[in-house]
């Protein structure tokens, strides 16, 4: 991995992170609701379907655990390239 400095690591930080998370956030709150609502007695099946990759015409639900595995590692590798560039500047 080539050293940045850690100010284009922040840079590309903010940029990569929202993008990823964004699909994570999406299915963990389409999650969270459909369980609260389902106690409730109320199905909402069209929750299921966004949580699992299926957004109308576009059906991603083939490859969407793929996919949120992925962005799982991009934030997480992103996160730790900024700690330790971080850590470099400071020794």
């Amino acid at each position: 991995m080539p050293f940045l400095p850690k100010t284009r690591w922040r840079q590309l930080h903010r940029w990569v992170v929202p993008i990823a998370a964004a699909p994570l956030l999406l299915t963990a709150a389409t999650g969270s609701l459909y369980s609260l609502l389902l106690e409730q007695g109320i199905d909402a099946f069209w929750l299921l379907k966004i949580h699992s990759g299926r957004f109308g015409p576009l059906n991603l639900q083939p490859f969407y655990s793929g996919l949120l595995g992925l962005f799982t590692l991009v934030v997480i590798g992103s996160g730790l390239a900024l700690l330790i560039s971080s850590r470099r500047a400071r020794a």
